[in-house]
């Protein structure tokens, strides 16, 4: 992994160790900072942004269906209105390779820019938990004395009230969790009809409720750091270029403690540890690029505090390079970053492609195994055919089949049902009845169409087989 670490500062032990665990393998508990500043309160409306959207998603519509669901159980999911079926595997592991692409383009550009802003996991975490946290127990000082005290009403009542509110909150975001999968339909009526009409859904919502509150009340910063493996994919990801949250070395270098009434010889960082006081995962930014490092931009609004108190320059903790600080260049686009850029835009063409072209149903009609042409005394000939048709919509369609090319007629063995449920499929048998005289020779390419209504959804062709003459 690269670091922003001084070249001429040979000290790595840092990286030796997880700094969350002790030498006894306790956990390390951080109490950060309330953060403060111009980055924190641009962070703070962009959350507030992004959690409405997040909360509304689920409530919006288009066409009269979800404008996003994720049903992973019944391989349904719908993406700005595209719904993508079971029948549609293959669009999206299209889509989901792109993304993957886009997002090693991303990170290796602008770092865990995503972490720190964007992430669901930091937005909940540092804009919602974090503050309840810091209006009933205060800020680090006080959270470390209160944890340090014995359980008088006071801090019983405190630790309830908390406790309560997480969970509540926990179960807001379980049922927000349950909305995306199964879409507000149905969530309502888990709410509005007897539990025990819906128990799998509701054990759902309880069993996300408990893992968002234990995430959010327990394992907190080790989730980044621990369980998220995006931080960890930073050493192959970051380049010198990438942009990220980072210590200026050059200007830092060599720290040394304010001192009224003497001349400073040394670098500009005063050794007054806030950004390590604001850190939610208790790292100190100055040893460089770390994996445990979400960007959340705390650090740089904690030295700018202290650099306008001391008379310096902002800009000591600031979004760089490595390549910028120790070289003084600034290149986003780099070779590797066109690389991609290429590959992300092919991947995305095919992908346009393949949803503009895309028809609302399909369908297989093969021959009948074992069968063989039929002469009809009328002077017809019928082959029989087994079909499938497949609605990759996520509404109910009753579509009909017909013959566009040469003329002929549709008999159906048995009483045709090819109503479809939303991503349903029907299957059937028919009979192909075609004038001789309409047939080309011994093999005639026969087009079909599936329609509903007055819109065509889809044309095929298949072969149809006569006797030679």
């Amino acid at each position: 992994m690269s670091t922003l670490a001084d070249p001429f500062d040979s000290d790595e032990s840092f990286r030796d160790h997880f700094n969350a665990v002790d030498d006894d393998g306790n956990r390390n508990w951080f109490y950060p900072q309330k953060p403060s500043g111009a980055w924190h309160d641009r962070r703070v409306w962009f959350s507030v942004i992004a959690l409405g959207i997040l909360f509304a998603g689920p409530f919006l519509k288009l066409n009269g269906q979800p404008l996003f669901l994720f049903n992973i159980l019944e391989r349904k999911f719908i993406i700005f209105g595209l719904f993508i079926g079971p029948q549609d595997y293959w669009l999206f592991g299209l889509t989901m390779l792109s993304f993957m692409v886009f997002i090693v383009l991303f990170t290796t550009i602008f770092g865990r820019l995503w972490c720190g802003w964007a992430c669901p996991q930091t937005v909940f975490m540092e804009m919602v938990f974090r503050k309840i946290e810091y209006a009933i127990e205060g800020d680090r000082a006080q959270q470390k004395s209160l944890d340090k005290a014995p359980w008088t009403t006071q801090k019983i009542s405190k630790k309830v009230l908390k406790w309560s509110i997480f969970l509540f909150v926990s179960f807001l975001i379980g049922n927000l969790l349950i909305a995306y999968g199964i879409g507000v339909d149905e969530l309502k009526k888990i709410i509005t009809e007897p539990i025990s009409e819906h128990v799998g859904l509701f054990s759902g919502v309880v069993i996300f409720t408990l893992i968002f509150y234990f995430n959010f009340a327990w394992l907190r910063d080790q989730a980044c750091t621990v369980v998220c493996p995006y931080g960890r994919l930073q050493g192959v990801l970051l380049d010198k270029n990438s942009i990220v949250v980072a210590y200026d070395y050059k200007r830092g270098e060599p720290r040394e403690k304010l001192r009224k009434g003497q001349d400073r010889t040394a670098g500009d960082c005063i050794s007054c540890f806030q950004c390590v006081a604001v850190c939610p995962t208790g790292i100190d930014i100055r040893n460089g690029t770390q994996m445990e490092c979400v960007n959340c931009t705390a650090c740089i609004d904690a030295c700018d505090t202290i650099m306008d108190k001391v008379g310096m320059d902002r800009g000591l903790i600031r979004y760089t390079s490595e390549n910028a600080i120790a070289n003084g260049i600034k290149k986003l686009i780099t070779t590797r970053t066109v690389g991609y850029i290429v590959v992300l835009t092919l991947l995305w063409t095919v992908l346009g492609y393949l949803v503009i072209t895309r028809t609302d149903t399909e369908t297989t009609l093969l021959r009948a195994p074992g069968s063989s042409f039929i002469e009809n005394p009328d002077g017809t000939i019928s082959n029989l055919y087994t079909f499938k048709i497949f609605n990759k919509t996520n509404h109910e369609i009753t579509p009909v089949m017909s013959i566009e090319s040469p003329k002929g007629t549709l008999r159906f063995a048995g009483v045709p049902d090819l109503r479809l449920d939303a991503a349903g499929m029907s299957q059937g048998t028919v009979f192909v009845t075609i004038p001789k005289t309409a047939l080309e020779g011994r093999k005639t390419n026969v087009k079909f169409a599936i329609k509903y209504g007055e819109e065509t959804l889809e044309t095929f062709e298949t072969t149809f087989m006569a006797p030679q003459w």
